[in-house]
């Protein structure tokens, strides 16, 4: 079914006439089970002012965006924009919603293609600001474009009092676009266009006395039926669940833009972060069966949803125990950072590598690690108990790496749990807190007397693999 919206209020009258030319359209009529027709006009700021001044698009600009936003929770399929002026900022709008906006101009460069020769002579009557902005020149370039002479008497027409916008429309206004007209065709223009959409309804009057004018608001409702549901591609957006912990939320959004190669700001993946500190704790939950975080987990990544997100990143590798059932109810992929870490040992060091693993209690008795690299064919090695309680007085002691420090008696603590993963085999060893890689800012290796090795961050891993994800289609 083709749902179909239009934004009204831009021109109160103009906006109800496209409305019925859709509705008219004869291939609507004989199928009308398969069109789904919205009209939403709303009061804004700037709604009874004329084309006068740049605060009135500015005004249009965030009044159709909230239009737009409202339509995006309704599944619409196209969007009419019936404003001529509004087109100025068309691009900016395509740029914050999935849903096609059809290009008013693009209809009538369509139109204008298939009826005549380029470099026709075409009269257009247009609003000042229209008249004055980039928008002609841009899409009707490959025309004659003639004005009327008396150009105040036309804006008298359409924006004044008595004018056409206020809804009179026979007397001095339909006069006054009917000598406008007349001067056109004197000057030798084949065809009228009228830029303004409010004059579609004076077009049958027109007609009647001999002047081809254009119909755009029809050739707009034909051109947005004919065109094919073709959803706008929106840069890729990164939900990220922040607060587990707070710094590692940080340190994942650093990490993304390092590794992000751009040459400019608008280069750089969209993020949105739902920075939520009060999600219970994973380790506590695992092994001392305290309040279960799955709820406040899911909610969390039900809201990143909600705001568009593309895939969703968490940056707690204890989390993970819970996005296998989260993800069953999510239509956002989570980017599993256990997984992809696996994935890149195995591409990096080989199958069978011996990998040891410093990561909170939680993490460990949860097996979310063991069983990722076990499925990959890796071979696993974890702290003896003394050790991991060292690796956990790192990370949760007083002077602990999730208490902000970095250097001390956390650093020598997680050196202990290394060494003895060291001695015990492990080739590379990964930092399986998220804010282990906090101790070992620059350093991407160990050595233990004659063995040397690579410390792995699951985060830096998980940056590299959402910079790749923003680059491919979605």
């Amino acid at each position: 079914m083709d749902k179909i919206a239009v934004i009204g209020g831009l021109g109160t009258l103009s906006g109800g006439d496209l409305f019925f030319k859709l509705l008219k359209n004869k291939e609507v009529l004989k199928h009308q089970k398969n069109y789904h027709f919205i009209f939403e006009q709303q009061p804004y700021s700037q709604i009874e002012s004329a084309l006068y001044e740049e605060q009135d698009i500015k005004s249009r600009k965030f009044y159709t965006f909230s239009i737009c936003k409202n339509f995006e929770q309704k599944n619409v399929s196209k969007i009419l924009l019936p404003c001529f002026a509004s087109h100025s900022f068309i691009e900016e709008l395509q740029t914050e919603t999935s849903i096609s906006i059809i290009n008013i101009f693009e209809a009538i460069t369509d139109y204008l293609d298939s009826r005549f020769e380029k470099g026709t002579k075409i009269g257009v009557l247009t609003s000042n600001f229209v008249k004055d902005s980039f928008l002609l020149k841009k899409y009707f370039q490959d025309f004659e474009l003639v004005y009327p002479e008396n150009q105040a008497r036309l804006m008298k027409a359409l924006y004044g009092e008595a004018g056409i916008k206020n809804g009179y429309l026979d007397g001095l206004p339909l006069e006054y676009i009917y000598e406008a007209c007349i001067g056109l065709k004197a000057k030798g223009c084949e065809v009228i266009l009228p830029c303004v959409t409010e004059i579609s309804l004076l077009v049958n009057q027109l007609w009647k006395r001999g002047i081809p004018i254009i119909d755009v608001n029809e050739v707009y409702a034909n051109y947005a039926l004919a065109k094919g549901n073709m959803p706008h591609a929106k840069p890729f957006k990164l939900g990220i669940v922040g607060g587990v912990g707070p710094s590692a939320t940080v340190d994942l959004m650093n990490k993304i833009i390092q590794n992000t190669p751009a040459k400019k700001d608008q280069d750089h993946i969209k993020m949105v972060v739902e920075q939520n500190p009060q999600i219970p704790d994973r380790t506590a939950n695992l092994i001392q069966n305290q309040t279960d975080p799955t709820i406040a987990l899911f909610s969390t990544c039900k809201k990143l949803e909600a705001a568009s997100s593309d895939a969703i990143a968490i940056p707690c590798n204890t989390a993970h125990a819970f996005v296998k059932q989260i993800q069953e109810h999510l239509n956002v992929p989570i980017v599993n950072m256990i997984t992809t870490t696996a994935e890149y040992i195995v591409k990096n060091f080989g199958k069978g590598t011996h990998v040891g693993l410093l990561a909170t209690s939680g993490t460990v008795q949860s097996k979310v690690y063991y069983n990722a690299l076990i499925h990959f064919g890796l071979q696993v090695i974890f702290p003896d108990e003394l050790h991991q309680a060292d690796v956990m007085e790192s990370i949760y002691g007083e002077y602990g790496v999730k208490a902000g420090h970095t250097e001390g008696v956390c650093k020598e603590h997680i050196l202990k749990g290394a060494n003895y993963l060291i001695e015990n085999g492990a080739r590379v060893i990964i930092l399986g807190c998220t804010e282990l890689p906090l101790l070992f800012p620059q350093t991407k290796e160990l050595k233990v007397g004659e063995k040397t090795v690579e410390l792995i961050d699951p985060t830096l891993v998980l940056a590299k693999r959402i910079v790749d994800l923003s680059k491919a289609p979605h």
